[in-house]
């Protein structure tokens, strides 16, 4: 498998850019930043009635997914903590817009496609998020890989490599939620489909990755939902 590339392998570690600001141990450092974007997730998921855990599946799902890329741990550490507050762009979409159960008018779905930038702009000022790619990979997750996404229209390696990996995660953990719109998938369609879009919407080397290692992201999801296995 041809490995993606990624700025952050080239940037200061988290625990390294913790450490120097805090000058406290980088292990319990990074406990107690998982464990703030955890509750942050939490808060986030409870604002939008359909989402369901799904801030903590995101996490879970796209930090596995980094392991079985093999990248460093610090950059595994990183995309696990964007996954948890890769929504938190949401606390500024009007409740209306984020419950509504139909159809999303034009002018409401612009709205609802502004919050990866405004997740960003709540993240940037936190050193250890701006320096550390964590702001890019919330403000890129719902970019694609054939540059059709948003906000910022990027393609290919242009797009964080966190971000590659959590929008597959995100869009896995979306389809298996029922929707007021739509029923939850099974996990074998909704896997068929992230497979489907592999090179058009995702990055083909996480899809493959994701397809090496289905079974286990299958019982993954499981324990996020309290081990409850899907169809």
């Amino acid at each position: 498998m041809t490995m993606p590339t990624s700025p952050l392998l080239a940037s200061p570690g988290v625990f390294e850019v913790l450490t120097a600001t805090a000058g406290h141990a980088p292990d319990a450092l990074m406990a107690l930043v998982h464990e703030l974007a955890a509750s942050l997730g939490r808060a986030i998921d409870a604002k939008d009635p359909h989402t369901l855990a799904h801030s903590e599946e995101v996490a879970e799902v796209a930090n596995f997914l980094a392991t079985v890329l093999g990248l460093p741990r610090d950059v595994v550490a990183c995309i696990h903590v964007a996954g948890h507050l890769h929504d938190i762009g949401k606390i500024g979409v009007p409740d209306a817009v984020l419950g509504k159960p139909g159809s999303l008018s034009p002018d409401e779905w612009k709205k609802m496609k502004a919050h990866p930038a405004i997740g960003a702009e709540i993240l940037l000022p936190l050193t250890c998020f701006a320096q550390t790619g964590i702001v890019e990979m919330v403000q890129a997750h719902h970019e694609r890989f054939d540059g059709s996404g948003y906000p910022l229209g990027l393609c290919g390696q242009r797009i964080p490599l966190g971000a590659r990996i959590i929008s597959v995660a995100d869009s896995l953990s979306a389809m298996l939620q029922a929707r007021p719109y739509r029923p939850a998938m099974g996990f074998a369609e909704a896997g068929r489909e992230i497979m489907r879009c592999g090179g058009s919407q995702f990055d083909p080397d996480v899809v493959a990755a994701f397809a090496a290692v289905a079974g286990d992201v299958y019982r993954l999801f499981g324990s996020c939902r309290g081990g409850s296995l899907m169809p």
